[in-house]
């Protein structure tokens, strides 16, 4: 019984522990919650404080903000302001400048209609006038024009002289001006060397035995020699020297090279001759493809034919008074294109114009036809630019200047042959050049005495006064240098100076 009281006791006991467990937990529980929401409420207010100061800074930023952006639009505002303001003047100005304008245009107009009566009345009344004259001196209008004019030149010969004499000269000092420094540049800047060529040759030898053998046995290497070759050698004219002389280039270079070879060689005769003779020709052939080449690319053409080229070497064994033809090409093309980058022509076409005006002298010879005609029609086979045949083909006059390369081309082939040194004159061509220009100034009316002076670039023309006025002087004189120009060769130019002189004689008694 007492062991049942007991476990009915320790149940219970249980019981209440549960229970009593189960309410301080409950409290506990509650005591924690309130802590937790007391914490998040803090947190809570925490946050919204900083987000107020947040939105607040961030106000404060986009207020800034938009004042920075603000200020230039109202500066640009301002400016644009500024601007209408002027722009509404500056029309204000135009417009009324323009019924300035108007004004004076209407006025203009009324003075030209003015002007344009004026001069129909007079023309009406100089036409009355000539009907007139022409009735009273039974003068057709045409003559009675003429003689009007005459009139008037005779009554205002000075005046018109003067004037005359002032335009030309003021136009002839500044287009001289203008050439003469552009040519000054140019050949300052060329600044080339000439040599003449020479007819002969000459072959140094080791020995005076060494001549015995280039004679040979009666004579007859010398004669195989000068027989192969084309020159003429001459033996005796100094010691421990053969002189070859021919007047073709060429033949002399072949010469030289083979008798060189000979003499080295130590076997001379007929046969070996032959055999050195022509080799040496296929080694001048080599030669003259090499000078062609180095030809055209020192004066700055390219894209010609080879063909084209052996030919443009051939001008290494040509000469014109003296002048290396090859050589003078090269000139010319520098000359060319010079003056082409001055005067704004094409710089090209200038220089190979230059450089093949003269590439018909390489065949002239063999040819028949002056040699810019045989260069036309070189050129023209080789299908070289239309452009460059215009400009190498009125070097002489014989085809119009059709561009302005024509031009520049024919004045550096004027520099290049008629400066000092270029070129060699024989006295016999230099008198007959003097004679020539003497006697077709003489031919003129009114011409009493004429001399060529200064190597023939000056001639001096007296005239009677009686005959020849102070105007007519100038008319002859363009009349004489046209002349001159149509119908002589010469290098360079040729200046025409007129003299008139009046003289009037009294005697006091």
């Amino acid at each position: 019984m007492s062991l049942k009281i007991v476990l009915i006791m320790l149940a219970l006991s249980g019981v209440g522990g549960i229970a009593l467990g189960y309410v301080l937990r409950v409290l506990i529980g509650l005591a924690q919650r309130g802590s937790v929401e007391l914490d998040v409420k803090h947190k809570l207010l925490h946050a919204k404080e900083q987000a107020a100061k947040i939105v607040a800074d961030a106000e404060f930023r986009s207020a800034v903000i938009e004042t920075e952006r603000l200020a230039p639009i109202e500066d640009r505002e301002e400016k644009i302001t500024a601007r209408e303001e002027r722009l509404a003047l500056r029309e204000e100005f135009v417009d009324s400048r323009q019924r300035d304008i108007d004004e004076k245009e209407v006025e203009v107009r009324a003075r030209e209609q003015k002007a344009l009566q004026t001069r129909h009345e007079a023309e009406r009344l100089v036409a009355e006038r000539t009907k007139e004259l022409a009735k009273v001196a039974h003068l057709s209008e045409e003559t009675a024009r003429e003689e009007i004019f005459a009139d008037i030149e005779h009554a205002y010969e000075e005046s018109i002289l003067l004037r005359l004499q002032k335009l030309e000269a003021h136009g002839r000092e500044r287009l001289e001006d203008k050439a003469r420094t552009i040519l000054t540049s140019i050949i300052h800047r060329l600044g080339s060397a000439v040599n003449a060529e020479t007819m002969s040759l000459s072959v140094t030898l080791p020995s005076e035995e060494d001549k015995g053998k280039v004679i040979g046995k009666e004579g007859r290497n010398i004669k195989a020699f000068e027989r192969v070759t084309g020159v003429d050698v001459l033996i005796d004219d100094a010691p421990n020297r053969i002189t070859l002389s021919s007047f073709d280039p060429m033949r002399r270079t072949i010469a030289k090279i083979a008798l060189d070879k000979l003499i080295a060689d130590g076997r001379i005769q007929p046969a070996k001759i032959e055999e050195v003779v022509e080799k040496t020709r296929t080694e001048v052939a080599e030669l003259i493809r090499e000078k062609g080449e180095a030809a055209a690319y020192e004066a700055g053409v390219i894209g010609l034919d080879p063909k084209l080229i052996a030919l443009l070497g051939h001008l290494h064994f040509r000469t014109s008074f003296g002048q290396n033809v090859l050589q003078h090409s090269i000139e010319m093309a520098h000359l060319a294109g010079m003056l082409a980058a001055e005067l704004g022509a094409d710089v090209g076409i200038a220089r190979a114009g230059a450089l093949l005006h003269d590439i018909g002298k390489a065949v002239d010879h063999e040819v028949q036809g002056t040699h810019v005609e045989i260069g036309r029609r070189i050129l023209e086979k080789f299908g070289v630019d239309p452009r460059i045949i215009q400009a190498m083909q009125s070097h002489h006059d014989e085809y119009p200047y059709e561009t302005p390369e024509s031009v520049i081309v024919q004045v550096a082939d004027a520099v290049s042959a008629g400066r000092p040194g270029a070129r060699r004159d024989t006295v016999d061509r230099y008198l007959e050049r003097l004679g020539e220009l003497e006697r077709l100034a003489a031919t003129f009316e009114g011409v009493e005495k004429v001399y060529a002076i200064a190597a023939g670039r000056e001639i001096r023309v007296f005239v009677n006064p009686g005959k020849v006025s102070d105007i007519a002087m100038h008319k002859l004189a363009r009349d004489i240098a046209k002349r001159v120009q149509e119908e002589l060769k010469y290098p360079g130019e040729i200046k025409v100076n007129i003299i008139r002189e009046n003289r009037v004689v009294e005697f006091a008694r």
